[in-house]
C-alpha cells in the first residue's frame, strides 16, 4: 500500500551469518551501521507481514525499498496461549489479536470498551471504566460469571493489572497510545497462569523502545470530555527509554432515568492521569534488562452528591530476559505496588430528594511478586516451558460507620494473602499435522494475620476483636490440548482443563453498598474450582483470505463465589458473598475474519452461553435460575477500510440479549444494541484528524437495577488529532 511499517526487523545475512541489525523508524525507513561486508541478503520481519528477503551490494548507492505482503490471518504470531511465541494456526486454544491497526479504528475511547470487539468479553455490569465504578470492572469471559473480581487474569507486559485487594481492573493505567497489540485467550488457562485466569487471560503489549520516535492523540468530546495520550521513546546504542502518559477528564452523564430521577442525582464524572517510564539496557543480541516505574490516579463521582470514589497507584517493576542457542530462552520479571483506594457509601431516601452517608471507607493495599520462566527447544518436536510464580498481598479495610447520618463505629478488616505457583508445559509437535500440549501447575496460597476491629464512638463502649484463623488451600491445574490439521486450509481442536480462583481479600473482608443493594463479606469463602472442555475446528478458504472458528465450550464450577440476597426490605436490599454449590456455562463461539482486498477486511464473533445455577442446596430455589449479569447471546461486528494515503474507516457493532442483575432473577436487563464509527484522513505523513462517535443512535439500555434502573452512555462524539513522529 505504499505505507510505512514502524518496528520491523531487518537483518543483514551474510554466508547465513547475522551480521547487523536494526528495526524500522516510525516512517518505516532503517538504518545499518558500521557495515564490513560488501554484500548480503537483507531480511525483514514484522508482525501481520510474511518474511521478505532482498539481496544487497555495497556498490549500488540506489535507495533500497522493500515492500511486505501481508500475512495470511492465521499466521499471526501469538504469546500468551503458551507462555511462548507460538503460530496463532498452531494452538488449540481460542485466541484473539487485536492489532494496532484494529486498535487505532475503533471509536472506543478506552481500553475496555475496545475489547468489546471480541467476543464472550464483558466486564460485572454493562456499564464501562468511563463513568463506573472501579469496582464494577471485573472481566467475565463466555460466562463464567461476574462479580467485582474478574475470573480473567489481565497483564501488561507479563506484569498483572488485576487490583491486588479486590481483583478488578483500572483499565486506564495503560495509556491507549502505548499499547502495540491486545491478545484474549479465552478458556480456563490456570495451567500457566494461575488462580486468576479461571476463564481467561487478557494481555496488553505495549510498543517497544527499539528506535526514537514520539506519537501524541488528543481528542475533545460532548460531555465536556478532553483527552490526550503521548507515547515517547529513544535509542541510543545499547540504551532505550520510553515514555507514555494519558490524561483523560469527563463531566459524564446522569445515570438514572429522568423518569426517576430525584435531587441527589447527579452526573457520574471521572478522571484520570497516568504516567509510565521504563529505561531499558541491552546486552549485545541476547539479553535485556529493564526498569519501569508507573503511577495511576482517579477520582469518580458515582452519580449522587455523596457517592464519590479516588485511587492512587504507584509501581515499580523490572525485568530480564536472557537467550542461549543452547540452553534456552529465561525471562524474569519483579514488581512492588502500593495502592490507596477510599469509597463514600450512602442510602438514598425513596424519593430520591435525599440521602445519608452511611460509610467512609479507606482501603491501602500492597503488592509485591515476581515470576521467573524458562523455555527451551528440543529439536523440531518438542518445546518445553517451566516456571514459577509468587506473591504477597497485604490489605485492609477501614471505615467510620454512620447510622442516620451520626458517626457510630469505627471499624477495620484485612489480612494477607501469599501465593506460590509452579508450572511446567511440553508442546509436542507429534507429526507436522498433529500437535499435542500438556500442561500442569501447582498452586499453593495461605491466608494469614486476618483481623477485624469494631470500635464504638462512644468511648464507654470496648471495641470488639475478632482474629480469623489462618488458612491455606492447593489446587492441581492440569491442560491437554490437541491439534490436528488435515488439510492446508483448516484444523481440528480439542482442549480440556481444571482452573481455579481463589477468593480476594476485598471478599473476604470488605462491604460494600450500591444503591439500596448492602453486599456483605464472607471470612468462610474457599476458592472457586473450573473444570471445563472445548473443540472446534478452523476453515481458511480462498487462499486464506478468509477465517472461520467455531467451538463449543462447556465449563462447571464448584463452589462459585456470589452475591447472595438475604433479605429484601424497602429501602434496603441485603446480600453476602457465598459459595454456590454447582454453576455451568456451556455454549458455541464462531468468529470470522475476512480480507477482502488490500483496503476492506471484515470481522465479527457470535457466542451463545448458558450459563445457569445446577446446585446449591443451602438456599434450592437459586437451582436452575440464570447467572447473573451473562447475556444468553451476544454478537460484534467490525468494518474496516485503510488506505492511509487517503482515509480510514471503522464501524463496529454489539448485540446483547437480556441478562438479569441478581441472583434471583427478579431484576431483568433489557436487550441492547449500539454501533460506533470512526473516520480519519491524513494531512500529511505525521497527521491525521479524525471523528469517532459511540452510540450513534443514542440507544438508552439499561446497565443496572439496584433496584432502580440506570442507564448506559448516550451518543458519545469526539474529534481529535493523531500526531507520529520518527528519527530520522
Amino acid at each position: 500500500m505504499g505505507a510505512g511499517i514502524e518496528n520491523a526487523e531487518v537483518y543483514l545475512s551474510v554466508a547465513s551469518v547475522v551480521v547487523a541489525r536494526t528495526r524500522t523508524d516510525a516512517s518505516g525507513r532503517f538504518r545499518l551501521d558500521n557495515l564490513t561486508a560488501g554484500v548480503g541478503i537483507l531480511i525483514v520481519r514484522a508482525r501481520g507481514f510474511a518474511v521478505a528477503e532482498k539481496g544487497w551490494n555495497a556498490n549500488e548507492a540506489s535507495p533500497i525499498e522493500i515492500t511486505l505482503a501481508p500475512t495470511p490471518i492465521t499466521e499471526q504470531v501469538t504469546v500468551t496461549a503458551t507462555r511462548t511465541e507460538t503460530v496463532l494456526e498452531d494452538t488449540a486454544s481460542s485466541v484473539v489479536v487485536l492489532s494496532s491497526s484494529e486498535l487505532a479504528t475503533t471509536a472506543a475511547e478506552t481500553v475496555d470498551d475496545a475489547l468489546k470487539q471480541v467476543t464472550g468479553f464483558q466486564l460485572f455490569r454493562r456499564s464501562g471504566s468511563r463513568t463506573a465504578n472501579p469496582t464494577s470492572q471485573g472481566v467475565s469471559l463466555r460466562g463464567v460469571g461476574a462479580s467485582g473480581a474478574s475470573r480473567a487474569v489481565v497483564l501488561s507486559d507479563g506484569i498483572p493489572l488485576n487490583d491486588p485487594f479486590g481483583g478488578w481492573v483500572y483499565w486506564g493505567r495503560v495509556p491507549r497510545e502505548s499499547i502495540s497489540r491486545i491478545e484474549v485467550l479465552r478458556g480456563g488457562a490456570s495451567n500457566l497462569y494461575g488462580g486468576g485466569a479461571m476463564g481467561g487471560v487478557i494481555q496488553i503489549f505495549t510498543r517497544d523502545a527499539n528506535v526514537s520516535g514520539l506519537s501524541l492523540e488528543t481528542s475533545y468530546g460532548n460531555e465536556q470530555t478532553p483527552d490526550a495520550s503521548l507515547f515517547a521513546s529513544a535509542r541510543r546504542g545499547g540504551w532505550g527509554a520510553k515514555l507514555s502518559a494519558d490524561l483523560f477528564r469527563t463531566d459524564g452523564y446522569v445515570l438514572v432515568d429522568r423518569s426517576e430521577r430525584g435531587l441527589v442525582d447527579t452526573a457520574a464524572n471521572s478522571r484520570h492521569a497516568a504516567l509510565d517510564l521504563m529505561l531499558e539496557r541491552h546486552f549485545k543480541r541476547d539479553g535485556r534488562a529493564f526498569l519501569r516505574a508507573s503511577y495511576f490516579a482517579e477520582r469518580r463521582s458515582n452519580g449522587t452528591l455523596l457517592q464519590t470514589n479516588s485511587t492512587h497507584i504507584r509501581e515499580l517493576s523490572a525485568g530480564v530476559d536472557y537467550q542461549q542457542k543452547r540452553g534456552g530462552a529465561f525471562s524474569l520479571r519483579s514488581y512492588l505496588g502500593v495502592e490507596l483506594f477510599d469509597q463514600n457509601f450512602s442510602a438514598v431516601a425513596s424519593s430520591r430528594n435525599s440521602e445519608t452517608l452511611t460509610r467512609v471507607q479507606r482501603v491501602p493495599a500492597q503488592v509485591t511478586g515476581a515470576t521467573a520462566q524458562w523455555s527451551k527447544s528440543f529439536g523440531a518436536s518438542h518445546t518445553i516451558v517451566a516456571g514459577l510464580e509468587a506473591q504477597d498481598v497485604r490489605g485492609a479495610s477501614d471505615e467510620l460507620a454512620f447510622v442516620q447520618g451520626r458517626a457510630s463505629s469505627l471499624v477495620g478488616a484485612g489480612g494477607r494473602e501469599r501465593t506460590f505457583g509452579i508450572f511446567g508445559e511440553d508442546i509436542f509437535k507429534i507429526s507436522g499435522r498433529l500437535i499435542f500440549t500438556g500442561g500442569l501447575r501447582f498452586d499453593l496460597w495461605r491466608n494469614v494475620d486476618a483481623l477485624s476491629i469494631t470500635r464504638p464512638v462512644r468511648p464507654n463502649l470496648a471495641p470488639t476483636i475478632i482474629a480469623f484463623p489462618d488458612r491455606s488451600e492447593t489446587a492441581f491445574s492440569p491442560q491437554a490440548s490437541l491439534l490436528y490439521r488435515p488439510g492446508e486450509s483448516w484444523s481440528l481442536t480439542a482442549s480440556v482443563y481444571r482452573a481455579f480462583r481463589a477468593p480476594t481479600l476485598n471478599e473476604l473482608y470488605r462491604s460494600f453498598r450500591v444503591g439500596d443493594v448492602l453486599t456483605l463479606a464472607n471470612d468462610q469463602l474457599r476458592a472457586e474450582r473450573l473444570t471445563g472442555g472445548e473443540a472446534g475446528a478452523s476453515l481458511s478458504p480462498f487462499k486464506r483470505k478468509l477465517t472461520l472458528r467455531g467451538t463449543f465450550f462447556w465449563t462447571e464450577i464448584t463452589r462459585p463465589i456470589a452475591n447472595v440476597t438475604l433479605s429484601i426490605a424497602p429501602g434496603l436490599i441485603m446480600r453476602q458473598r457465598q459459595n454456590l454449590g454447582r454453576t455451568q456455562s456451556s455454549g458455541v463461539e464462531i468468529e470470522w475474519d475476512a480480507r477482502i482486498n488490500n483496503y476492506w477486511s471484515l470481522s465479527g464473533g457470535y457466542t451463545l452461553a448458558n450459563a445457569r445455577v445446577l446446585r446449591f442446596p443451602v438456599n434450592t430455589s437459586l437451582e436452575g435460575l440464570r447467572i447473573p449479569q451473562i447475556a444468553r447471546h451476544q454478537i460484534s461486528f467490525q468494518v474496516r477500510y485503510i488506505k492511509q494515503s487517503r482515509l480510514t474507516f471503522g464501524l463496529q457493532g454489539r448485540a446483547s440479549s437480556s441478562q438479569f442483575d441478581d441472583d434471583q432473577n427478579i431484576f431483568l436487563l433489557a436487550p441492547y444494541f449500539t454501533l460506533d464509527a470512526f473516520i480519519s484522513r491524513p494531512l500529511s505523513r505525521a497527521l491525521d484528524l479524525f471523528v469517532a462517535a459511540e452510540n450513534i443512535f443514542n440507544r438508552r439500555y439499561e446497565i443496572g437495577r439496584t433496584p432502580v434502573a440506570t442507564l448506559g452512555p448516550p451518543l458519545l462524539m469526539r474529534a481529535g488529532f493523531r500526531l507520529r513522529l520518527g528519527a530520522r
